[in-house]
């Protein structure tokens, strides 16, 4: 089959590579038929090389079709349609229990520390074949797939696999009071939907980017937006808009790439400069994050209020101002979301045909997976307007 492989920083490839097949009874093989490429694809494609070996195949947000299951997969059939969530859990461990899927203990890669494997994404978390490919083998297939109707486009669900549910943890955990106010750094995909969310679920929203044509998207589902390329201080522009306080809530969309972080960068720069076994080790100890989005979240929450940080860190010892966060009595909350425990609340929005949260503006490019190379470079270089790009294989 066909997949896209990583090959170094900014080297992705399609190649051909072996056919997926059932290795254990709870396995499921799908037909892959829609594959997103994730902001923190763009990570892997930038910063995390260290973490991954040539050929390892990429993307964590597929749908498609099942093909074959194993013997203890009794919840589906051959034919279904069904939606892969990003991380791989049991669902019947003790922390799948709590619903904290993203931490199940079945799954979990303790030779590096790290919480539930993931599909498409690096040694820290189990190097399990990813998404964008013609076929793809679902770990723990008896609990993790997501079934969904036939009929409406696969726009319509593919983002429930990660975009959605990481979007509705992070308006849930921002903990925002009824008719409060949230900021929201960064207008990515991921942003834009907590954006919607937020205003869905009633709440005043102010959105913080630089990139006209996500500013626009928010303006378009009635979303406030500061442009962080206009103004010299967001924060001050922020708590102009709420009476001199700053708001409620603020979620962090952004992560490790923040503009505006120039020692961060520097120190991502010359990791990448690194062979991989002494990058890896300075990445895993050292501060190696840009957090430009993360202090201004700091500065712009108000006193008491909560931060919900749902873009990836990856540094170690990434300095924080504690003093000023423990001034204000700030809450943070944070981590990879539970994708299933989220589908409840989400799949009436989806099967509305009011489209409530505008999930049918969001895919601004779909491509096939051929173009993977071009996808990614125009994805990271924000070019013609890229926003969403799905991959149909």
């Amino acid at each position: 089959m066909r997949a896209v492989t990583w090959h170094g920083k900014r080297d992705v490839r399609v190649e051909e590579v072996s056919d997926p097949e059932i290795k254990e009874p709870t396995d499921a093989v799908i037909r892959v038929t829609s594959s997103g490429i994730c902001g923190s694809d763009l990570h892997l494609y930038e910063v995390l090389g260290p973490f991954l070996q040539e050929g390892d195949i990429l993307g964590h947000e597929p749908m498609g079709v099942v093909e074959e299951v194993g013997a203890q997969v009794t919840g589906l059939k051959k034919g279904d349609r069904v939606v892969i969530p990003f991380n791989i859990a049991c669902g019947h461990c003790h922390m799948c229990g709590l619903e904290l899927y993203a931490q199940c203990e079945t799954t979990q890669v303790r030779e590096h520390g790290m919480g539930a494997a993931l599909f498409g994404y690096t040694k820290l978390y189990g190097q399990v074949p990813g998404g964008q490919a013609e076929y793809l083998r679902v770990p723990q297939a008896q609990f993790g797939p997501i079934r969904v109707p036939e009929g409406p486009p696969d726009e319509r669900f593919v983002y429930l696999s990660d975009v959605l549910p990481t979007s509705w943890q992070a308006v849930d955990w921002a903990d925002i009071p009824d008719g409060g106010t949230v900021a929201v750094f960064g207008l990515g995909p991921i942003g834009q939907m907590c954006a919607r969310i937020a205003r869905h679920l009633g709440h005043r929203v102010i959105g913080v980017d630089g990139v006209p044509e996500r500013l626009e998207m928010a303006r378009r589902h009635g979303i406030e937006t500061v442009d962080a390329s206009d103004v010299t201080d967001v924060p001050a522009a922020i708590r102009d808009l709420t009476s001199g306080r700053g708001t409620d809530s603020v979620i962090d969309a952004v992560g490790m790439e923040a503009h505006g972080s120039p020692a961060g960068k520097l120190a991502q720069t010359l990791t990448g400069f690194l062979p991989d076994r002494m990058a890896a080790p300075l990445m895993t100890h050292a501060g190696v994050d840009r957090l430009a989005a993360l202090n201004q979240s700091i500065e712009s929450v108000r006193r008491g209020g909560t931060i919900s940080v749902i873009g990836v860190y990856g540094g170690m010892a990434d300095p924080m101002p504690m003093l000023r966060m423990f001034d204000k009595g700030v809450t943070l909350r944070m981590g990879q979301a539970h994708v299933k425990r989220w589908i409840g609340a989400l799949m009436p929005l989806l099967t509305d045909d009011g489209d409530p949260l505008g999930v049918m503006d969001l895919t601004t490019h779909t491509m096939p997976l051929d173009q993977a190379p071009e996808a990614y470079e125009m994805f990271q270089k924000k070019r013609d307007g890229a926003i969403k790009i799905l991959l149909k294989p």
